[in-house]
């Protein structure tokens, strides 16, 4: 109980501070304008002034997934098809790299589908942000398993750092690098909504070097029995135009 009152304490001075240090860059840049308005690039100023709205805004709504976690379930689990639920996901994202689909057909499980899709929607985020020219997401069976894979071909992440990337509020002088707006919680979101569905959430390298973010599921009940492997199909989305990948978080690279 002590150790538990400890970690939600923590957090919220965790939360706060992350909220604080993006208010406090908000204001200064505010009251330099002010200071100096004839050395003020107006636009400028306000390309840097919303970028610290977005990362509060970002802040604020991974702050509000965390909050309804902990108050339990929106919804009972149902039986949900991975594969089409990936299908959609990667469908309706406009993405900087097209993402490569090997997936597995009838893999099912139980959960909470608007959960599984954040899961799925920050492993994303966070590939795409770290990715060269590879994106791939896997869903294939492994005995009672389902398994849900996202790689990328970026710079991987150090075996010593693996665990600690789902870490709160932690991110990676990569992560830091790369996106100024990330908040340091979509991976630890993604780990917390993993462990709810009584799953798995590890990092660890892909094929081509880069990071690989691996989730373990338990299949539908009535998707335990034997079944023949079935190949993996293969499917591409192509992006003709690179936009800016849409808003959640890489909590960490």
């Amino acid at each position: 109980m002590k150790r538990e009152l400890g970690k939600k304490r923590q957090f919220a001075s965790d939360a706060s501070h992350e909220l604080r240090t993006a208010l406090t860059g908000l204001r200064t840049e505010l009251e330099e304008a002010r200071l100096h308005p004839d050395e003020t690039d107006l636009g400028d100023l306000l390309i840097r002034a919303l970028r610290d709205v977005d990362r509060l805004d970002a802040i604020i709504t991974d702050l509000r997934i965390l909050a309804g976690m902990d108050a339990g379930p929106p919804m009972p689990p149902q039986r949900v098809d991975l594969t089409d639920l990936v299908r959609d996901e990667v469908a309706r994202r406009t993405d900087r790299i097209a993402v490569r689909l090997r997936l597995e057909p009838g893999v099912t499980v139980q959960a909470v589908p608007v959960r599984l899709g954040r899961v799925l929607t920050n492993l994303l985020d966070n590939a795409q942000r770290h990715g060269r020219h590879l994106v791939e997401v896997r869903v294939s069976h492994d005995d009672d398993h389902a398994v849900l894979t996202v790689a990328d071909d970026g710079e991987g992440i150090a075996e010593s750092e693996r665990e600690r990337v789902f870490q709160r509020f932690i991110r990676l002088p990569a992560a830091r690098r790369l996106d100024q707006t990330g908040t340091g919680l979509g991976l630890a979101i993604a780990r917390d909504i993993a462990r709810s569905h009584l799953g798995t959430l590890h990092a660890g390298e892909s094929e081509t070097g880069g990071a690989s973010f691996v989730l373990r599921l338990p299949v539908s009940p009535v998707d335990r029995a034997p079944r023949p492997r079935t190949r993996l199909g293969t499917s591409r989305r192509v992006n003709l135009v690179p936009t800016r990948t849409r808003k959640s978080c890489r909590s960490c690279l």
